[in-house]
């Protein structure tokens, strides 16, 4: 990884991680950024699930005119785990705005924000 100068990486494995493997990665964590998934996770695209509504990663730009056009903190927006499946899909880390567009009855479509923590 150093030599090809890359910086993120995406680990899929057939079954968990050992604690040792787990411990490496942490390790690594500060100069890398490695994902790991279970194979198993990665056979469905949970993205297209019917029940599943579209999600959008904000840009910092977009981020900012949100928090500006409602005057509020990125604390006060509704939270997602960095864990949660759609957060790692995304590769999503903490701090990031996701905008979720989610179909309605009533009103055609419903949007909403969340922060991940």
């Amino acid at each position: 990884m150093k030599d090809e100068n890359v910086t993120k990486a995406i680990l899929v494995v057939q079954e968990g991680i050992t604690p040792f493997a787990r411990q490496a990665l942490n390790e690594m964590a500060p100069r890398y950024k490695i994902e790991h998934f279970k194979e198993t996770e990665l056979l469905v695209d949970i993205t297209e699930h019917t029940l599943v509504p579209v999600h959008r990663v904000l840009g910092r730009d977009e981020k900012a005119a949100l928090l500006k056009r409602y005057r509020i903190r990125d604390s006060q927006l509704p939270r997602m785990q960095v864990t949660d499946p759609i957060a790692r899909y995304y590769g999503m880390t903490r701090g990031q705005v996701v905008k979720i567009i989610r179909p309605s009855e009533t009103a055609g479509r419903y949007v909403t924000y969340r922060a991940v923590i």
